[in-house]
């Protein structure tokens, strides 16, 4: 919630004495006349301006109404098993909260995060994350944050790397950006998906004070283990051939070798997969990392 638009005291009890009498009287009617069932995938308003009027001075209640409902939304999508559907109310909700409240800075940031959370995580909308951080730029042009989300989302879900390196150089300019942000832009204009820089940028995701923020991030960073394990095993293959003359046709061979002390596991503990007519490494099926992120070389 914005600072400087909460609403006077007598404004929040004056709105409390009607909220408890419509409960009272909303309570009666359905005693007696019980309502058909409502679907809990809808939205009460579609339009952020519409919304601000209705609520008038208490915008930014509503906006935090609105936030619980996002976060309420994304879990519980997070953890259905349906197919389709999934996530269809997260833009629109986040629309809403920061239509409400133009400033509700951890809606920007978080709402991003949750928008590019590639599935099942989350609906794999990069473009739709980019666009929340802008309306927050827009609103507040000096905050790094935003600016420094967008470069993230760059990075690590649309592999344009040049981007995120703009944005990055974007948000080290701003007032009150730390420094770190400086030499993470220089890192990634220079070497593009340097897995060292992605570490970087994860780490202020690993110690963040939101669990589910904290869990997206150490999925990332198990998935980073993994290309460095793909990049090991790939190299064990090209040089069985290269001592051998022929590439093996199973992890087998490799441990009877010598080369590998038992079948690759990947960090979740699925086997890594292997191609023998294409000799490539590659996650196994099933493994929860997949897929991986594009255009993340080296380590």
């Amino acid at each position: 919630m914005s600072a400087g638009r909460r609403p006077t005291a007598f404004g929040v009890l004056a709105v409390a004495g009607g909220l408890a009498v419509a409960a009272a009287t909303l309570y009666a009617r359905d005693t007696r006349y019980p309502p058909p069932p409502v679907t809990e995938r809808m939205l009460y308003m579609t339009s952020g301006s519409v919304a601000s009027r209705i609520m008038l001075s208490f915008d930014s209640l509503a906006a935090d109404v609105y936030w619980i409902r996002t976060i309420q939304h994304y879990g519980r999508d997070r953890k259905s098993g349906r197919r389709t559907g999934r996530f269809e109310l997260l833009q629109p909700l986040l629309d809403l909260t920061t239509s409400l409240d133009p400033h509700f800075t951890t809606a920007y940031h978080f709402g991003a995060i949750f928008l590019a959370m590639a599935p099942p995580d989350g609906p794999g909308r990069a473009d739709q994350a980019i666009a929340l951080l802008e309306k927050g730029l827009r609103a507040s042009p000096d905050r790094w944050l935003y600016a420094h989300g967008i470069g993230f989302v760059h990075y690590w879900h649309t592999g344009d790397f040049l981007a995120a390196a703009e944005w990055f150089e974007r948000a080290a300019r701003m007032p009150r950006a730390p420094s770190w942000i400086g030499p993470l832009a220089a890192t990634t204009r220079a070497q593009g998906g340097n897995r060292a820089g992605a570490r970087q940028i994860l780490q202020d995701l690993l110690e963040s004070r939101e669990a589910y923020i904290r869990q997206a991030a150490e999925r990332l960073r198990l998935q980073l283990q993994a290309l460095d394990a793909i990049d090991e095993l790939q190299r064990a293959v090209d040089e069985h051939e290269a001592d051998t003359g022929r590439y093996p046709s199973a992890w087998i061979e490799l441990v009877r070798a010598g080369a590998l002390p038992g079948i690759p596991l990947d960090p979740t503990g699925v086997p890594f997969a292997y191609d023998p007519a294409t000799h490539l490494v590659s996650l196994g099926r099933g493994s929860p990392l997949s897929p991986l992120p594009q255009g993340l070389t080296g380590r």
